[in-house]
């Protein structure tokens, strides 16, 4: 009784968010800063035909994000990844080593994009006397204040972001369309063309690609604020892969026909050229200005799955408990959003972290391919809730396997420094759970109780 009457009186995060506000965060979360740098990267690889790669990354995307529309109708919590693993394997060791991994990407990424910020304001408005580091503290410092006002208006600012670099992708799609069908879409580089180099590139360029989906897995860790989670979660996630994938084809089909893949390949900013080339009369600074709000959705989408993530991890007891205190008044986990400021400020210090951000994309697809798995048990455990959403366990397998597959393309491909990163990355995890925890015990105990017959 004393328990519950303590849960009763405990504050709780707030469902205000509906199907249009997270298909926006669903959106905002994977139309960020990838894009905008990624077609070059791909036509270094794919030449022409990037169009491919990001086709078969979407499919490779897809199936995971299938199984996350599945577990957030199952289990409409927050802490996503980290409480489906824990509930499948029944392994805090293994929930904690998702969960953080989850984490580590986000907040490379933060930081990352908080440098990208302060560049892109010296270039915009003549501030090169102001020290980045300076502009990138702002910058964060803002973040975190929208984050600790509410999620309804983290929310709000990641729709208006949102609508500005879709905007962004569509004016470059709006002024490409004549250009179509005036260069060839299948022209390869050298090594393509045969049946086998064709193959190893299209996989190539699906890794790299990737990256462009990742951010539909932010969505899961909502759950506990979104309005009828077990419909809303599915929904507004296929939908926003499917209209990212929609705009992804045009773009690429857009940037090869106005611009030959050699030289959109050595375009310092390649989307910019592309406007630059095919609407002269649009003022450089206004695409500068697209590109910040792109680059600071995806630092905020990242700081608000972050912060939930530490939330939920904390609420299986997996993490210090004060990391999942809710403001009484703002209903938002101020603990963990204040926490996580002061280890990006910390990141975005180090000034390049152009190294851990490449090690993002093996991060998580080890975490994909590891919560597939643990979607394939909870499927096939009897006793388990089914959700309005469901899937044969097939395909959660089959992105288990696909996942895995791009790992070893990925690795196997010559760079070895990501994988080590990476491989650093999830030692320090597991080193760092050996050091703070208790008991394997104690911890799956509270996770047990506050799960009981949920």
């Amino acid at each position: 009784m004393a328990a519950e009457a303590r849960s009763a009186e405990a504050p709780a995060l707030k469902r205000a968010v509906g199907l249009p506000l997270l298909l926006m965060y669903g959106l905002g979360s994977m139309l960020g800063a990838g894009i905008y740098g990624l077609v070059g990267e791909a036509a270094k690889l794919m030449g022409s035909a990037i169009w491919i790669a990001f086709l078969v990354s979407m499919a490779a995307a897809l199936l995971t994000g299938l199984s996350y529309a599945t577990i957030a109708s199952r289990y409409p919590r927050a802490g996503g990844a980290a409480y489906v693993t824990q509930r499948a394997y029944r392994s805090p060791a293994v929930a904690y080593l998702v969960g953080l991994a989850v984490a580590c990407s986000g907040l490379t990424s933060i930081a990352t994009q908080a440098n990208v910020v302060a560049r892109n304001l010296q270039a915009a408005f003549g501030l090169e006397g102001v020290p980045p580091a300076l502009l990138a503290l702002g910058f964060l410092l803002i973040l975190a204040g929208i984050l600790l006002r509410g999620i309804k208006e983290s929310l709000w600012a990641n729709a208006v972001c949102t609508v500005v670099e879709a905007a962004g992708l569509l004016l470059v799609i709006a002024v490409g369309v004549p250009y179509w069908g005036s260069a060839s879409l299948f022209d390869w580089p050298e090594g393509g063309g045969e049946a086998t180099g064709t193959a190893l590139l299209v996989f190539q360029g699906a890794v790299l690609t990737f990256f462009s989906f990742i951010g539909f897995e932010d969505t899961l860790n909502l759950a506990e604020e979104v309005k009828d989670p077990e419909r809303t979660m599915p929904l507004g996630l296929i939908l926003a892969m499917l209209i990212a994938t929609g705009i992804y084809m045009a773009i690429c089909v857009t940037a090869v026909s106005v611009i030959p893949w050699r030289e959109l390949a050595a375009a310092p900013a390649p989307l910019a050229a592309v406007v630059e080339k095919a609407a002269p009369w649009f003022p450089k600074v206004g695409f500068i200005g697209i590109t910040i709000f792109a680059v600071a959705n995806t630092a905020l989408v990242n700081y608000v799955m972050a912060s939930r993530l530490l939330y939920g991890m904390a609420k299986q007891g997996l993490l210090p408990a004060p990391l999942a205190r809710v403001h009484a008044g703002r209903q938002v986990p101020y603990v963990a959003i204040l926490a996580l400021l002061a280890v990006v400020i910390g990141l975005s210090l180090l000034g390049d972290v152009a190294a851990l951000a490449a090690a993002t994309v093996l991060l998580l697809l080890f975490v994909f391919a590891i919560v597939n798995g643990a979607l394939v048990l909870l499927i096939r455990r009897p006793g388990e809730p089914q959700g309005r959403f469901a899937l044969p366990w097939i395909v959660p397998a089959f992105g288990a396997l696909v996942c895995l597959a791009l790992i070893v393309v990925r690795v196997t491909s010559g760079n070895l420094t990501a994988p080590l990163i990476a491989l650093g990355l999830l030692a320090a995890i597991l080193l760092l759970y050996v050091a703070t925890r208790k008991r394997d015990g104690d911890a799956m105990e509270r996770f047990v109780k506050s799960d009981a017959l949920s």
